[in-house]
């Protein structure tokens, strides 16, 4: 009874594993005879998925069944439910059961908690968070290996930068730097990744280094990018809060005396103790009543979008106050 769950906001990898499953499971020759995608314009399209499930192959290979948008985890009629529990631990291992949902399951329902027990594979595809670069620096080197490119330590990185969480670009990259390589053996530089790599927005981290040296007219100029190429303004407050908010952590812990980097790191959230040194380095211009001067700000900001506040203008004037507090007194 192979049963897939995906959920997530990065729509681009989650669409790469839904291919992914299909090739794995369908015999090409068969797949339009044992391939059923089954969409939420249809009033009984759990009670159908379930049923043609139960359904063996025609001919070769596996039967895949795609029950998109399903709603099964966020809410869950009696009846459906009493057919869920009596169906998915009767499915043959000849048919593979895959719910791609909308939203993160109700972990509260007991369909939730029935699928999460029986499922083969229970994932969510969320972006990586813009400042987790240990983690951007990884999926770098995961996709990668999966393209077959080899990739210095600092292409690594410098990739990771310019395309931060986007999925979808950073295949787009890798595959040109794949065929750009060609048959050569030898692992592409930085200086090949910043010649070809599009870096077509600016990410937020560099806003918030921006905003850390004052630099007001490189951070204005930094949002328009971002903007201009559709970063949602909610996800920018988000980070620049996240930021400052370590920064500050950092700030307050070495300041308290402490040596050991690894309660350092815990107290900020930092996932790489050995990523303190930069930390150290970024805050030392800055004394802790500026970066406590920033929370508040920070966080009126991400209240006003939320709000429905011209993302622009209020953008532009939380930036230019963050960045007028971290240059006093310099």
């Amino acid at each position: 009874m192979p049963i897939y769950v995906y959920w997530g906001e990065d729509d681009f990898a989650l669409d790469l594993a839904v291919r992914s499953l299909r090739d794995r499971t369908l015999d090409p020759a068969w797949g339009s005879f044992n391939f059923d995608k089954i969409t939420p314009d249809r009033s009984d399209a759990a009670i159908a998925a379930l049923n043609q499930a139960m359904t063996p192959p025609f001919g070769s290979g596996g039967r895949l069944v795609w029950l998109v948008d399903a709603t099964v985890c966020q809410h869950c009629a009696a009846e459906l439910l009493a057919e869920l529990e009596r169906t998915v631990r009767s499915i043959p291992d000849s048919t593979v059961l895959l719910l791609t949902l909308r939203n993160k399951p109700d972990g509260r329902l007991k369909s939730s908690k029935l699928l999460k027990e029986v499922a083969k594979e229970y994932r969510e595809f969320a972006p990586i968070p813009p400042w987790k670069t240990d983690e951007l620096e990884k999926r770098v080197r995961q996709v990668a290996a999966e393209v077959g490119v080899k990739l210095t330590a600092a292409a690594v990185a410098c990739l990771a930068e310019s395309v931060g969480n986007n999925s979808r670009q950073l295949y787009g990259e890798l595959e040109k730097l794949r065929l750009y390589a060609g048959d050569s053996q030898q692992p592409i530089e930085m200086e090949t990744v910043e010649r070809l790599v599009s870096v077509t927005t600016q990410n937020s981290l560099k806003l918030a280094d921006a905003i850390r040296t004052g630099n007001t007219g490189t951070a204005l100029s930094l949002v328009a990018d971002l903007l201009d190429g559709n970063e949602a303004a909610i996800k920018i407050a988000v980070t620049l809060t996240s930021k400052f908010r370590t920064w500050l952590w950092v700030k307050l812990m070495v300041e308290r005396g402490e040596r050991d980097d690894r309660k350092i790191a815990e107290a900020a959230e930092i996932s790489n103790p050995k990523r303190l040194f930069f930390f150290r380095q970024e805050v030392q211009s800055l004394t802790l009543a500026q970066l406590q001067q920033t929370l508040p700000i920070l966080l009126d900001l991400e209240f006003n979008l939320k709000r429905g506040a011209d993302e622009r203008s209020i953008l532009q004037t939380k930036v230019i106050e963050l960045c007028q507090i971290c240059r006093s007194g310099r």
